[in-house]
């Protein structure tokens, strides 16, 4: 039912609790594949160039970050891959999600962001109006 599975994820707690269900939902169907997609705002962009620096430092901490989301998927032997993408994340991750066909978008309810989030509405909110699938937010 499920074989293609996206994980949006931004390191938050909440998004660690998103890779523990999908990768419970992947575990209960035969050869799905997780995609994690981690989005990069210009806020996030313009902090990660001001406190790293260099490429490979920012590329490196960014991976950190999402480092105990992959372990999940990898302590449980299923198969994914890492997408990382520059925009807005609410309208990035749709776009993706419905471009790539996903049979289910998995996120959590709040992420790094709150601050945002309050003003301009969660990224949560906005993918479950707008993906054309299926969308499971985490609390």
């Amino acid at each position: 039912m499920y074989k293609s599975i996206l994980v949006a994820a931004d390191g938050s707690d909440h998004s660690i609790r998103t890779a523990e269900q999908a990768a419970e939902l992947a575990r209960l169907q035969q050869e799905a594949f997780i995609t994690i997609m981690y989005v990069v705002d210009g806020d996030r962009s313009k902090y990660d160039a001001i406190n790293e620096g260099n490429k490979e430092s920012i590329q490196r901490k960014r991976h950190e970050r999402l480092a105990p989301v992959e372990q999940v998927f990898k302590q449980e032997g299923l198969d994914y891959k890492l997408e990382i993408q520059r925009g807005d994340p609410g309208p990035s991750i749709v776009k993706f999600a419905n471009d790539e066909k996903f049979d289910i978008v998995i996120i959590g309810s709040r992420g790094l962001n709150t601050l945002q989030e309050m003003v301009l509405g969660s990224v949560s909110h906005k993918v479950a109006k707008r993906a054309h699938c299926p969308v499971m937010i985490v609390k």
